[in-house]
């Protein structure tokens, strides 16, 4: 049921539900009359260790009560530290801190025309960019995805972006020229509906960017850091890029985001070029660092990749035995998108209605992005809902969308 949000202060921007939460435990969120619903949208792919998890809260409480914010005008010491240790466990060479997934874009697109500036070739500052992409909601960033349900109302758009079709080499080289500066992809589109890349198109799009010289950018707003079964979802491709834009789990529930990058890529980004009031704050990098300590732990990509197994063999059982409400089941890691046969609004709210909560996403998927510490009895739980909801469904709709 969605919530009715005419007499309320807050802005209208958002297709509520009639849910208000008041505490979170593991795998778990609980209202105010103590219901419980297993949490498997984890807030969009954001709270990767579950709800209050215990190293995070010691370190948050910690630093609260040491030092919020002091500006970037100062060294920040954790905010070096989780820098290190990005670079450290990546291809990059240098780290850029802000507070969301659209401003580590942001970054990430002045820095390929910085990039061409600093090498003498201002004329170059187009972005080749893939249908059904989603990269934010600034200005820029809707400009770059392009869904219609984000930039109507919004024109003119920033200008710069040449799209083409998600997986398609052959048109990605057709719109290359001597204004391009730079290649922008999800390895996965999680909201574009959770669409994998296929085998050999990320190499082919580096080898495209080394060719005419530009710079690969990925945005890992919602795969990176560990949700895929990889620190980062291109290493499943053999490739790496030039620029990454993270966020969402790096924080585990608090506003982190970051954009790392190659010394190469980042070469104009010099002082005064780019900033952020909030980014790479005290607390944020404390709660950085925290999550990085669990993430990068001995044995937890391991963990990741057994229950990940467990529950994509038992999702294509269920698609098996309902293929009037399912029609296929798709993703890496614990990042999974069932792509429905019935309106995927409508199993998403039959789904929170029996207590599992998920998260649609475009060409009728549902996603499940359970928290990376999930347990087998709540891969079970879950399950048991998704089996009771898909009886029902094919009950009520015999197969007709």
């Amino acid at each position: 049921m969605e919530v009715n949000t005419v007499n309320s202060a807050v802005m209208p921007t958002y297709t509520r539900s009639d849910l208000a939460f008041v505490r979170g435990e593991g795998a778990y969120l609980y209202d105010a009359e103590g219901q419980h619903y297993l949490d498997f949208c984890s807030g969009v792919a954001v709270n990767a260790l579950g709800h209050a998890h215990p190293h995070l809260v010691h370190v948050l409480k910690e630093q609260a009560e040491k030092l919020w914010h002091c500006s970037n005008l100062y060294r920040i010491p954790e905010q070096e530290r989780l820098a290190e240790r990005l670079v450290a466990a990546s291809f990059a060479d240098t780290a850029f801190f802000c507070n969301s997934g659209a401003e580590a874009v942001e970054c990430a697109l002045k820095m390929a025309r910085k990039y061409h500036d600093a090498v003498g070739q201002p004329e170059r500052y187009r972005v080749v960019v893939m249908n059904n992409a989603f990269h934010g909601r600034t200005l820029a960033t809707v400009s770059a995805g392009g869904q219609e349900k984000h930039t109507k109302g919004f024109e003119p758009l920033v200008e710069g972006f040449d799209r083409v079709p998600f997986g398609d080499l052959d048109a990605a080289r057709a719109v290359i020229g001597p204004q391009t500066a730079a290649i922008l992809v999800e390895p996965v589109q999680g909201e574009g509906g959770v669409r994998v890349a296929p085998s050999g198109y990320l190499p082919g799009l580096r080898a495209l960017a080394d060719a005419h010289g530009l710079l690969l950018i990925f945005d890992e707003v919602q795969t990176g850091l560990c949700r895929t079964g990889c620190l980062f979802a291109h290493e499943w491709f053999d490739v790496v890029p030039d620029i990454m834009a993270l966020a969402k789990g790096l924080g585990g529930g608090f506003p982190v985001g970051c954009c790392l990058a190659t010394a190469r890529a980042a070469q104009g980004m010099t002082a005064g070029t780019h900033a952020s009031t909030f980014g790479g704050n005290p607390l944020a990098m404390a709660v950085g660092n925290a999550t990085l300590d669990v993430l990068l732990a001995e044995g937890f990509l391991r963990a990741i990749h057994h229950t990940s197994r467990l529950l994509h063999a038992a999702l294509e059982e269920v698609i098996h035995l309902y293929p009037t409400v399912l029609a296929e089941v798709r993703g890496l890691g614990l990042l999974f998108g069932l792509r429905c046969i019935v309106p995927n609004t409508t199993f998403v709210t039959a789904l929170q209605k029996a207590g599992l909560l998920t998260v649609a996403a475009g060409d009728n998927v549902v996603r499940l992005l359970p928290p990376l510490v999930i347990g087998e009895n709540e891969i079970e739980e879950a399950l048991d809902i998704l089996d009771r909801t898909c009886q029902q469904l094919a009950r009520g709709h015999d197969g007709v969308a």
